[in-house]
């Protein structure tokens, strides 16, 4: 049983030392509790941007969503993210499972996973950080990398107007 533990570190530790890393972050204007119901609800997800979203909360359940509402969930458009892990209201463990068949990155994505971390600051706010890992240093990897840094910036920006507007999720 050690050894298989020795040998579990080993294999992570290796896989880590040459995965490219990056997180982003943002104080929303809502207690924890009404940020994690964005994140951990069908109707609140679709707060972060996608027009149609489905969330499946359980762990191995998946989260599908589709910026555009000119089709339905699960045809070729359709993103679908595993639920690796979650703790409520404070943290939530993703990978992606199933891209659009319009994403330009066609392998980059397989090794990636986000993890989303709500924390309470002050009275009634949040920090939102999402830890994006596992990304290469291939040119794929590194363009895809670009891609999420300036997409999850713009979704943590999204919960951020949500909230500042008053919206409930």
């Amino acid at each position: 049983m050690r050894f298989a533990a020795l040998l579990l570190l080993g294999v992570c530790s290796a896989a880590g030392a040459n995965e490219v890393s990056f997180a982003n972050e943002g104080v929303v204007d809502a207690p924890i509790e009404a940020v994690w119901k964005v994140f951990a609800t069908s109707e609140g997800y679709k707060v972060l941007g996608p027009a149609l979203a489905e969330v499946d909360l359980r762990v191995g359940g998946t989260i599908r969503s589709r910026y555009r509402a000119d089709g339905t969930l699960g045809d070729t458009e359709t993103i679908e993210n595993t639920i690796l892990a979650y703790e409520p209201p404070t943290m939530m463990a993703l990978r992606i499972a199933k891209t659009p068949q319009s994403f330009p990155f066609k392998n980059a994505w397989k090794s990636t996973w986000t993890v989303i971390t709500l924390t309470p600051v002050e009275t009634d706010k949040t920090l939102v950080r999402a830890a994006s890992l596992g990304f290469g240093t291939d040119e794929e990897s590194n363009a895809m990398r670009k891609f999420f840094e300036a997409g999850n910036q713009t979704v943590i920006g999204n919960v951020q107007r949500h909230f500042a507007s008053g919206g409930l999720p």
